[in-house]
């Protein structure tokens, strides 16, 4: 993440195909910082492997997974709603991004349908706590019971499975109000590596694959080892 570089590339995704790499894998102990998505399995993975790591959720990933169980309560009161593109798009834009006339009219709509409309409000409120960084301590201990007392009311609402989740891992979300890492850099380079396999029309040597991954967006150590 400090030099934005691949640093290696391997075959798998599960522990038992991971294991032996990550058992001989050298200092393990100085991995401060682990960014994710909300994957149990890497979960488990980073806190076997990397013990002294402090696992910080992705910001992108916990909004959208907020969102995606927002609208699928939407769409179980008013299943015709989400075929309204304009609708649509003001349910998902954050309320503080909406012009006068839009909130306007976003409000007019929720207001035939009472559940809907204090989901929605909800699901503002949890997303500007989803957003908040490089926060202190004392700031963390203020914003900390507005949270829990928030995911109390969801567990009680038709959005008790969003709840659920965000409650399993509060801790590593939490985390992301003091850090700011995310996995925007991984991202850019997954989509990297989607498009150099495009043009290869695919590899049928997972090694060939590696070592062209690692030339575009490795990390020098690694090139000048294989070489």
């Amino acid at each position: 993440m400090k030099n934005h570089s691949v640093f290696d590339v391997k075959l798998g995704r599960s522990e038992s195909s991971l294991r032996s790499y990550l058992r001989r894998l050298l200092e393990k102990h100085n991995v401060r910082l682990i960014a994710m998505d909300l994957s149990e399995t890497y979960r488990n993975i980073a806190k076997r492997y990397f013990p002294n790591a402090t696992i910080v959720a992705d910001r992108f990933h916990v909004v959208r997974l907020i969102n995606h169980h927002f609208l699928k309560a939407w769409q179980y009161h008013h299943s015709e709603g989400r075929k309204n593109r304009g609708l649509l798009s003001l349910m998902r834009r954050h309320q503080w991004r909406l012009s006068e006339d839009n909130h306007a009219n976003l409000m007019h709509y929720l207001a035939g349908y009472p559940v809907l409309k204090a989901l929605y409000h909800a699901k503002q409120k949890l997303i500007r706590l989803m957003l908040l960084k490089t926060m202190n301590e004392k700031r963390m201990e203020k914003k900390l019971p507005v949270l829990l007392e928030l995911l109390e009311q969801l567990h009680h609402s038709p959005l008790r499975a969003l709840a659920r989740t965000l409650t399993n891992w509060l801790q590593p979300i939490v985390a992301m109000w003091r850090f700011s890492r995310n996995n925007g850099i991984t991202e850019g380079f997954h989509n990297k590596m989607e498009m150099l396999s495009r043009r290869a029309y695919g590899f049928r040597n997972f090694e060939n694959y590696r070592m062209r991954v690692m030339t575009q967006c490795g990390w020098d150590g690694v090139i000048n080892r294989v070489r």
